[in-house]
Formats: structure tokens, sequence, C-alpha cells
């Protein structure tokens, strides 16, 4: 079982969060914000992850910390039920569309966090959500789960579907990476033998 809980609690936030690799894409999001709750559980439905999110954060101040720290414990909790990586297929790359926005993802399940992210949002909010936050969000997430990812919007105009199209094709090419490819017969996908160092 491909499955992991993530709990992390600060001054700022109490979150709780849980992974299901091999699941049918079962969202339950609960973080008080509700464009984020949105990008959640389309992330849950596209990737085929379950993912229960349950977040108590300090949205009196603003949404920055209960989104990156979703973001921490999400990735995480992918990284600790992917195991030693052994058996996924490792990279993958998408191009999804969302109405007039393209955005490019490719990701390398490698244990190496590293982030590129290219995205300009015509507006600074979506609704009450600041759109500098998706950045905030994929950063985190990034960086926690150990993966290399870059995400590029090649065209856009609405900031709502740019950020969706975001979150979509990292879903999407989560999906892929992280599937079990049945050739490799359980061998991790590294001339080193090892992901992640």
């Amino acid at each position: 079982m491909r499955t992991a809980t993530i709990k992390r609690k600060t001054k700022e936030t109490d979150i709780e969060v849980t992974v299901d690799l091999d699941g049918t894409g079962v969202a339950k999001a609960a973080t008080g914000i509700g464009f984020f709750d949105h990008m959640l559980d389309l992330l849950a439905k596209h990737s085929r992850i379950d993912i229960t999110v349950k977040a108590v954060g300090d949205l009196h101040v603003d949404f920055h910390h209960t989104t990156e720290d979703v973001g921490i414990a999400l990735g995480q909790a992918v990284k600790q039920a992917l195991g030693n990586m052994a058996g996924i297929t490792r990279y993958a790359s998408v191009l999804m569309p969302m109405d007039e926005t393209l955005t490019r993802v490719v990701i390398d399940v490698s244990g190496r966090p590293f982030l590129v992210f290219k995205a300009d949002f015509p507006r600074d909010k979506i609704g009450e959500f600041d759109t500098e936050l998706v950045r905030e969000w994929f950063q985190a997430f990034a960086m926690n789960a150990g993966v290399t990812l870059h995400v590029e919007t090649l065209y856009g105009e609405n900031s709502h579907h740019i950020a969706e199209s975001c979150f979509k094709g990292l879903a999407r090419s989560l999906r892929a990476a992280v599937a079990i490819d049945p050739k490799t017969a359980g061998e991790v996908p590294s001339t080193k033998g090892q992901l992640g160092g």
C-alpha cells in the first residue's frame, strides 16, 4: 500500500494530510480557502491519487501560511508514500489546455527537489486568493516531495484558467510518473541504483 499520513502543527497552521497513490482520485479538502480546495480537488481527480486535507490556519492574517504548509505536508506525504520508488515510471510530461490557456508540466520523481515555475497572472487575485500563492504552493510541494518540476504557462489570459492548468498539468504528469511500470520488475529507475542522491 503506497499510502502516508503527515501531521504538521505550527503556531500558524494545524494540518493533516493523507494520500493513497493507488487510489481513484477521491478528494476531501477542507482548508477554509474555497479556491484552494477547488485546486486540491482537481489535483486528486486528475492524478487518481486519493487526497485528504484538513487544515486550520491563520486565515485572519492571509492565505499564505495555510497554502504553503499544505504544500509542505502534501509533498512530504507523497514522498513517504513512494518509499524507495522502486518500479515507478519516474518521468512524465504533459501539455494541459484550459480554454485559452496552455501549460506545460514536466516532472522527474528523482528525489532531488527543484522547481522552475513560469506563469504570469493577469490579475493579483482569483476571488480572494492571491495568485502569487500558486507558485508558493508549487515550491513547497516540489521541495518536500523531492521532485524536479518544471511548470510553464505558454499562453493564457484568464488567471483562474492559468492556475487550473498548472494544477491539472501537475496532476496528469504526477499520475504517469508515480505509476508502476510492469517492465521494470521493481527496479529503481536510476543507473545509480537509488534515487535521491
